[in-house]
C-alpha cells in the first residue's frame, strides 16, 4: 500500500510555488504519494501573530530578492503577481471542488494555477483568470464558476483551512510525513532525507 505525505500550500505563496515543482517527484522516489492541500495564509498569520513577508521591514526586501534568487537556482521561472499578496479564495475553492471529483485533475489544476501566478504573473484574485486556467486544463469553466459560489464549496475550503490550523500548519509550504512536520521550501531537502532514511 502506497504511503502518503501531506503537502500544504497557499496559491499565492512564492515558496509554495518553488516547492510544488519538487514534492511529487521526491514522494514518488521513496514510495510515497503526495496529498495536496490548499490553504490560506491569512488565518495562519492571524493565529501566530505574523503577517506577509513583504510587509515585514527589512525581511520583506530580503524575501523578495530570495524568491527570485531561489527560482534561478532551481532553474524555474519567477514573476511576482501585481496583486500579491492576497486571499486566493476562488482558486482554493475550485481546487477542493475538483479534488472531491478527481484528485488527479485537482492537482493538475493546482500546478497550472501556480504557473499562471508565478511563471506568468497572472492575478489570481480575478475569477475570470481562474476560469481561464481551468478551461485550459479541460475543465468546464462555467460549472466551476457556479460551484465556487455555492455555500457547500465555500464551506469545504473553510473547513480545510481550519483543519490545517488544527493540525499545526502555520505556513506554506508545509509538509507532514507520518506526524513529522517540515515548514518552508528550505526544508524540502530534509523531507527527502527523512523519506530516504525513514527518519532520524
Amino acid at each position: 500500500m502506497t504511503k502518503t505525505l501531506d503537502f500544504y500550500f497557499d496559491f499565492y505563496s512564492p515558496y509554495g510555488y518553488l516547492a510544488h515543482y519538487k514534492i511529487d517527484d521526491i514522494a514518488e522516489r521513496y514510495g510515497y504519494q503526495a496529498q495536496w492541500h490548499a490553504i490560506l495564509l491569512g488565518p495562519a498569520f492571524k493565529a501566530v501573530g505574523s503577517k506577509p513577508l513583504l510587509d515585514i521591514p527589512m525581511m520583506g526586501a530580503y524575501s523578495a530578492h530570495d524568491f527570485a534568487r531561489t527560482a534561478r537556482l532551481d532553474g524555474v521561472p519567477f514573476v511576482m503577481p501585481a496583486t500579491f499578496p492576497g486571499a486566493t479564495l476562488a482558486a482554493g475553492r475550485a481546487f477542493y471542488w475538483l479534488q472531491d471529483q478527481d484528485p488527479a485533475l485537482a492537482k493538475r489544476f493546482a500546478k497550472a494555477v501556480f504557473k499562471a501566478a508565478f511563471a506568468e504573473g497572472q492575478d489570481l484574485l480575478q475569477v475570470a483568470n481562474i476560469k481561464a486556467i481551468a478551461s485550459a486544463e479541460g475543465i468546464d469553466a462555467q460549472a466551476l464558476e457556479a460551484a465556487i459560489q455555492t455555500e457547500a464549496v465555500k464551506e469545504r475550503f473553510k473547513t480545510a483551512v481550519q483543519d490545517s490550523l488544527a493540525k499545526g500548519v502555520f505556513g506554506s509550504p508545509f509538509v507532514m510525513v507520518e506526524g513529522e512536520h517540515f515548514w518552508g521550501n528550505d526544508r524540502i531537502p530534509q523531507v527527502e532525507q527523512w523519506l530516504a532514511r525513514d527518519g532520524w
